[in-house]
């Protein structure tokens, strides 16, 4: 495993995580790995990033053990002001966690120091839906474009991952975990996304939502195998589904007003 992670943690701290930490997810849940070698094979003092699909807040914890066992410490995006929690912050910033810089005029400073910690080595775990998915399904939804900006800047390979099971334990929305019985989680990496036809170009918009799709495309594959079911041909758009919402919900009541004769003694219902 790597000596060194993103060059500003305490190894002190992070041999105290180990000893607590990981011990205490394991008895969380049971867990089935596959392509763990996929990580293993990018050298361990190179900087990776693991794309992975966001079901529940308990993912952190099936990451974060796949990718210890997989011989790399495990380094998260955490919004910014976490950082200047006393207590809190303190830790985070120890244990090598990095910030994300929202609310910035310059998209490239959004992840500075996730550049940084790539370059020096960092395991970056990247959910590029940037929340829960929303599909209805569970699948992999629509994705910003952070994951493309931060692979194409830093040159680091993307290793798609996709998990299964960590929505059971805590389901979105809860925060009453289900302990007992002890769920499997299934997660599965594949080999780096091929973003090659993408290197040396200008990080424009269009450029960037091309390299995000191909990395969630080999991200929603791995899903399909675990789930042993075939995806929708188009990720779920959070921004479209509510936008048919509100078509379907107005078009009743003007359905129902043209179908009305205008010469009808029925009383409309007040509904």
């Amino acid at each position: 495993m790597s000596k060194r992670a993103d060059g500003s943690y305490s190894p002190a701290w992070r041999r105290v995580s180990k000893i607590i930490l990981w011990p205490l997810i394991q008895v969380g849940m049971k867990h089935e790995w596959h392509g763990q070698e996929n990580v293993r094979n990018i050298p361990a003092d190179q900087g990776i990033i693991l794309a992975i699909n966001h079901l529940s807040y308990a993912d952190i914890f099936a990451d974060s053990l796949f990718a210890y066992e997989a011989g790399r410490y495990p380094v998260f995006l955490a919004k910014s002001s976490l950082f200047d929690i006393k207590v809190l912050g303190s830790v985070i910033r120890k244990l090598g966690q990095l910030p994300v810089h929202r609310g910035q005029a310059d998209a490239a400073l959004v992840l500075k120091d996730a550049e940084l910690g790539i370059k020096n080595g960092a395991c970056v775990i990247f959910y590029p839906e940037a929340t829960v998915t929303r599909d209805p399904d569970q699948w992999p939804m629509v994705a910003k474009t952070g994951v493309a900006r931060l692979a194409l800047a830093t040159g680091a390979p993307v290793i798609p991952v996709a998990h299964w099971g960590a929505q059971r334990i805590l389901p979105y929305g809860s925060f009453r975990p289900h302990l007992v019985p002890r769920t499997t989680v299934q997660v599965a990496a594949g080999p780096p996304a091929d973003l090659s036809e993408f290197e040396g170009q200008p990080l424009t918009p269009q450029v960037l939502r091309a390299a995000t799709e191909k990395i969630m495309k080999d991200i929603t594959a791995l899903l399909a195998g675990i789930r042993g079911e075939t995806p929708p041909a188009e990720p779920f758009h959070p921004a479209v589904a509510r936008r048919k919402a509100r078509q379907e919900a107005r078009e009743p009541a003007g359905q129902a007003a043209t179908d009305t004769p205008a010469d009808s003694s029925t009383e409309a219902s007040p509904t």
